[in-house]
């Protein structure tokens, strides 16, 4: 795997991390 597709690989775990702990912290949101 290249350095690129590391990286995108990185930010999409990440951004779905972050989606997760917005869903648990503020479930009325959705």
């Amino acid at each position: 795997m290249t350095g690129i597709e590391a990286g995108i690989a990185l930010i999409v775990v990440i951004l779905l991390l972050v989606y997760l702990v917005i869903a648990l912290l503020k479930p009325e949101k959705f």
